[in-house]
């Protein structure tokens, strides 16, 4: 007989398995959602850079500084 009331469900054994491992422990939620905004940070930073730089490409002052610096 199939078990409707979701005791044995892969979402509730998920969520038993977040909550003994991550969330029952203030510090280690804290320090999760900490390392989870500073990789964010960085890779959103470095993909907006990339397409700020190929958008532009040609007309920023790493491109053409070679034609204006005295040498």
């Amino acid at each position: 007989m199939v078990d409707i009331s979701g005791r044995n469900s892969t979402l509730n054994r998920f969520s038993r398995i977040a909550y003994q491992g991550i969330f029952r422990r203030n510090s280690v939620f804290l320090v999760g959602i900490f390392a989870t905004a500073f990789t964010f940070e960085l890779v959103f930073d470095t993909v907006a850079d990339k397409v700020w730089d190929n958008l532009n490409k040609g007309k920023q002052w790493k491109d053409i500084k070679d034609r204006y610096s005295l040498k």
